[in-house]
């Protein structure tokens, strides 16, 4: 593994132990040219997914990105009342469903479908706040409108 500090090729593992969803390993690292600790994640992957997105009247397909979606959600998160943890078993999840379906092409519909899913069971603010991004509100009251939608079903 290349140290992030010196560039030095060989590093040595400290300190292995699994996440706290289980769903990758997390290794302390010294590098044996500077010294230097850093942390890495070790995750499997089932297969390469490629992620098509609907752009401008046309398509654009791009390798899916866990790091990028759990950015995404935590933005939406943000400064609300959900543990790191939560996001990660959301994330986790929602990429071994993709996995596991056989299909090696997914639509960026299907994911903000899933995450919206996920986020609505966590918390309404969150979910309210990804769903203006990715339904793309452009006026308050496309955010009235939905956010009145999620008060009914929280009370049905």
């Amino acid at each position: 593994m290349r140290c992030p500090f010196c560039g030095h090729e060989d590093s040595q593992v400290k300190d292995s132990r699994p996440t706290e969803d289980g769903a990758a390993i997390r290794r302390r690292r010294q590098c044996e040219g500077c010294a230097a600790r850093f942390t890495t994640f070790e995750r499997i992957q089932l297969r390469d997914l490629t992620v098509i997105k609907s752009e401008g009247g046309g398509t654009k397909r791009e390798a899916f990105d866990r790091d990028k979606l759990l950015r995404s959600v935590s933005i939406a998160a943000r400064k609300r009342p959900i543990d790191a943890v939560m996001l990660e078993k959301l994330v986790s999840g929602i990429q071994r469903r993709l996995e596991t379906t056989g299909e090696t092409e997914v639509s960026s519909k299907r994911i903000g479908e899933m995450v919206m899913d996920g986020l609505k069971g966590l918390d309404s603010v969150a979910y309210i706040r990804f769903a203006s991004v990715y339904r793309d509100f452009s006026e308050a009251k496309d955010f009235e409108d939905f956010a009145g939608s999620v008060e009914e079903v929280g009370r049905g």
